[in-house]
């Protein structure tokens, strides 16, 4: 995604969170879970934020390096409770780095998976499906039944579950691992649920939903082999990293709007990094006739 560069009036830290906060409210988190600011002075003005998946050393670094005020990332810093930051962990000497130059950390975890839309609206439109969307999961707490995670979607036109995991495999950024699929390639996909990150949670929802073919994360072997056995949709399973990181431009531009009604600009620019955990697949070599 290109660098935007605007020149107005540059809001502080706590204006841009509440405008961030006003697209994704922290109260649609998980309970579980840890959203909201983790390092930073809520005076201190914002002139450029850059967008992760991940908030690894190496983004970190590339958020220094490129003169960050915020760094938004999907993945929290610091999920479970802690009793020392010390720079002898790695996540403490990314405390220290962020602090010492002056960088602020923001976590949108749950609240952007289940908000609308979401992480799943923007993994939806990377693999091709066409509007409208329903959730797979509904958040109970949404009248309009709008928000919730993963979502449900057509393809515009049938196609085999081989094209289909072709074109998924090129709508989302390069991993080692790429993508791996379930079923027979030669079986008619035309409806398919997808949610971005772990998803064998909701296999049963999957199910229950009657698609031709389930797109996430992190499948492991036992649900999936029961799955594929009981018969129903196709399996297509990504990486982790790969099936969130199509929020980012979306969440870069809704910040931005967000800004612009209260009258304030920031630069924004979505990482490239790949901070997928697997840096590389091999395939056993047959042995020679």
């Amino acid at each position: 995604m290109p660098t935007v560069t605007t020149t107005a009036h540059a809001p502080t830290l706590a204006e841009t969170v509440a405008a961030l906060e006003r697209v994704y409210p922290p109260s649609w988190a998980a309970s579980w879970d840890a959203v909201g600011l983790v390092c930073g002075d809520p005076g201190q003005p914002v002139r450029k934020v850059l967008l992760a998946v991940d908030p690894v050393a190496e983004v970190v670094e590339e958020a220094v390096q490129w003169g960050a005020d915020l760094v938004i990332t999907h993945h929290p810093l610091l999920l479970r409770g802690v009793t020392s930051v010390a720079a002898t962990t790695p996540k403490g000497r990314t405390v220290h780095r962020l602090i010492g130059t002056g960088t602020a950390l923001y976590t949108a975890h749950t609240n952007a998976d289940t908000a609308d839309p979401g992480v799943s609206d923007a993994l939806a439109a990377a693999v091709g499906l066409a509007g409208p969307l329903r959730p797979l999961e509904p958040d109970p707490g949404d009248p309009d039944g709008r928000r919730g995670i993963g979502r449900v979607g057509a393809l515009p036109a049938p196609m085999s579950l081989r094209a289909f995991a072709e074109q998924a495999a090129a709508g989302l950024p390069a991993t080692a691992a790429g993508v791996r699929v379930s079923g027979d390639l030669d079986r008619t996909v035309r409806t398919v649920a997808v949610s971005g990150g772990a998803g064998d949670s909701l296999l049963g929802a999957a199910r229950a939903a009657g698609v031709d073919a389930y797109l996430t994360s992190d499948l492991r072997h036992h649900p999936a082999s029961e799955f594929a056995e009981q018969g129903g949709p196709a399996l297509v399973d990504t990486a982790h990293f790969a099936s969130e990181w199509p929020w980012l431009p979306d969440c870069a531009a809704r910040l931005a709007g967000a800004l612009a009604d209260q009258g304030d600009t920031v630069e924004t620019h979505v990482s490239t990094i790949v901070t997928d955990a697997w840096t590389r697949a091999f395939a056993p070599v047959p042995p020679a006739s």
